[in-house]
């Protein structure tokens, strides 16, 4: 593959630190949530980026595919679920996605194809397909 673009982010301190992108527009702080034995608090975690950024991802993944097929789509919405929870093979952790989508004006049959061909198409899908779990929700 012939990169692009290429994001960079530089963390310190892991899962309680912080984190800058090489560009400076983000800076947060990182915190474990309190169901994984972390403090909470005012500050985002991994499963949090990760969630916002396939949904992004993924909802642009739409709006190609409904363009490609001459679909007008309004008021999308896509909301992304990332969940962490214990791997019993290494008694790690492990993520699974559940993608909600909501495609208003359009008819069942025809959102799920769409969402199904925007899966197919998301380079976040891709990355995660055969790794993790990735339950799509059309509502």
């Amino acid at each position: 593959m012939e990169a692009l673009y290429t994001a960079s982010a530089t963390v310190r301190g892991g899962r309680d630190g912080s984190f800058e992108t090489s560009d400076g527009v983000l800076r947060h702080d990182l915190s474990t949530p309190k169901e994984l034995g972390g403090a909470g608090g005012n500050a985002t975690n991994p499963e949090q980026l990760f969630a916002a950024g396939y949904g992004a991802c993924y909802e642009s993944a739409l709006a190609n595919i409904a363009r490609k097929e001459g679909v007008k789509l309004s008021d999308v919405e896509v909301t992304s679920n990332v969940m962490i929870g214990k791997d019993p093979k290494d008694d790690g952790f492990q993520l699974a996605v559940r993608l909600d989508v909501k495609i208003p004006g359009v008819d069942r049959a025809q959102a799920e194809d769409l969402a199904k061909k925007a899966h197919d198409f998301c380079p976040y899908s891709k990355a995660t397909r055969g790794n993790i779990p990735v339950e799509l929700n059309v509502v």
